[in-house]
């Protein structure tokens, strides 16, 4: 069934309650014509984030707020990550009035700006799950000053971030700097909750990252994640993941794409219905409304694209065709404007299903045919996907072969030798493996690269044999990628895997025109 199908399905066999209980959140409820009367701050503005249209009502219910505290907050960037910040975050019931205070120091959040309230109402589907009832707060910072850290706490009626007892809340924030400079970012996909996740979330709070870059299946409410009417649904496993993922993503922008778990037909016959309520992203690409998991921006001289490869996957087709080739159009314009951009050295795209992997889903002959040519055409520097949960990473590849051989430590040029692309999929979810036969080779052991035997998927979905001589380095515990980006006369992209316990797996360097 294509999503649109599941959607009618699931509609057909759970009514929608007939009272929402939006009408407990909207007497302090910001909308989208009072957002030009926010307040000034830092010689800009913050409004409530557009999303979902917003029914007015009168209040009906009491909520004692101060029994209710805020959790999950996390960040993301807008369009301009120099000057726009969303903070978004969620409560377990209805309050009034959500707000965000923000400022220059934590004992001076002097500006207070009200929340937007995106609630989802999820029923019973299935019988050993209850209805659920979901509140995702979120504010748009925008005009705020380059390079400078700012302070904040998000709070409601009856629960005052600012209070002593409470100065523990408090998050805060950098935004990009008015000139490159140097600055790392990590990235991984498929995380989900656990104890690995968790472990791979604090060993990445070290490395202070200026962002993260989530490339999908996000936190595996969808549990199967096939696209079919069978698949099971849990809403309540979202808020298990905000509040995981709050340790980091309270101070580093969490910038996610969405993956094959990601689609939850339930909310909107496209399936992003859910995304769109928990997430603010940059509303830049060729359809915010629809595909909330498709943007971009340039922080420092990297310029990054999210993608959503549902929309091309041969393997898992419930959204297949949904745009109609205009984001593969969208990409093509996007990665030429970076491309000519004279403050941008680096193109990092990431999205969900892999270019090139030798595991369990193999390499994705939808996303190849769609996009690698694009990725050639405008010289990406680096692709990151997950999928597949291992960690896996390619020689330079050049026109579907090996243009350059790029063991551990080495260093690539993509003007001449080709794009590396890597899988990062061991965030945290169950570990998948190689084929039979197959050994791990990082730093420390396995070292000899051998030539195996996988499969992509074809337009028929169907697996055919393919000799891979560009699989590089394999790694099949919990992983992620730690990026820095140098700027100046030389700019390089100094690539490191690290394991959970922040051993580094694997590293290596690109650097253009040398």
């Amino acid at each position: 069934m294509s999503m649109a199908e599941q959607h009618e399905y699931l509609r057909a066999r759970h009514a929608r309650p007939k009272v929402s209980r939006r009408a407990a959140l909207v007497g302090g409820l910001v909308t989208a014509s009072a957002a030009g009367t926010a307040g000034a701050l830092a010689n800009g503005t913050a409004s409530a984030v557009q999303g979902p249209t917003l029914q007015s009502a009168p209040a009906t219910a009491k909520v004692d707020g101060s029994l209710v505290a805020p959790f999950g907050r996390h960040l993301a960037f807008g369009a301009d990550p120099k000057t726009q910040m969303r903070i978004s975050w969620q409560v377990p019931f209805a309050v009034r009035k959500p707000y965000v205070r923000v400022g220059l120091a934590p004992w001076d959040l002097s500006r207070r700006f009200e929340a937007e309230v995106r609630d989802l109402s999820t029923p019973a589907l299935s019988k050993k799950l209850p209805a659920v009832e979901q509140y995702y707060l979120h504010v748009a910072l925008d005009g705020l000053r380059p390079g400078t850290t700012y302070y904040y706490g998000v709070g409601h009626e009856g629960f005052d971030p600012t209070r002593p007892e409470r100065l523990a809340t408090l998050g805060s924030f950098r935004t990009a700097p008015a000139a490159p400079e140097t600055f790392v970012f990590t990235a991984f996909g498929d995380q989900g909750v656990s104890a690995h996740a968790l472990a791979n979330d604090q060993v990445i709070l070290g490395q202070n990252p200026s962002f993260h870059l989530h490339a999908g299946d996000i936190c595996y409410a969808d549990s199967s994640g096939h696209g079919k009417e069978s698949d099971t649904y849990d809403a309540r496993v979202w808020d298990t993941f905000l509040a995981q993922t709050e340790s980091v993503a309270k101070s580093v922008p969490w910038m996610v794409t969405t993956g094959n778990h990601d689609m939850e037909a339930w909310y909107s016959p496209d399936g992003y219905g859910g995304q769109r309520a928990r997430w603010s992203l940059p509303g830049n690409g060729f359809d915010p409304e629809h595909s909330p998991g498709v943007y971009s921006f340039a922080y420092g001289n990297v310029g990054v694209v999210a993608l959503d490869a549902n929309d091309v996957s041969y393997e898992i087709p419930a959204n297949k065709g949904y745009s109609d080739g205009k984001q593969t159009a969208w990409l093509d314009r996007r990665l030429r404007e970076l491309r000519a951009h004279k403050d941008i050295d680096f193109i990092v795209v990431f999205f969900h299903h892999c270019v090139y992997s030798t595991s369990t889903h193999a390499s994705d002959g939808g996303v190849r045919d769609a996009w690698l040519g694009l990725f050639t055409k405008h010289q990406v520097d680096l692709v990151i996907n997950g999928h597949n949960h291992v960690y896996e990473r390619t020689d330079a590849i050049k026109n579907g072969e090996v243009g350059r051989p790029v063991p551990i430590g080495a260093s690539t040029d993509p003007t001449c030798d080709g794009i590396v692309y890597v899988t990062a999929g061991g965030a945290g979810k169950e570990l998948y493996g190689f084929p039979a036969g197959v050994k791990d080779s990082y730093e420390g052991a396995v070292r000899d690269r051998e030539s195996i035997l996988s499969f992509h998927w074809t337009a028929q979905r169907l697996p055919d044999p393919d000799t891979v001589e560009w699989s590089r380095v394999r790694y099949t515990g919990y992983s992620f990628l730690a990026v820095q980006a140098s700027a100046g006369a030389s700019p390089r992209l100094e690539v490191s895997a690290l394991a959970e316990n922040g051993e580094r797996i694997d590293h290596f360097e690109i650097a253009r025109g040398t």
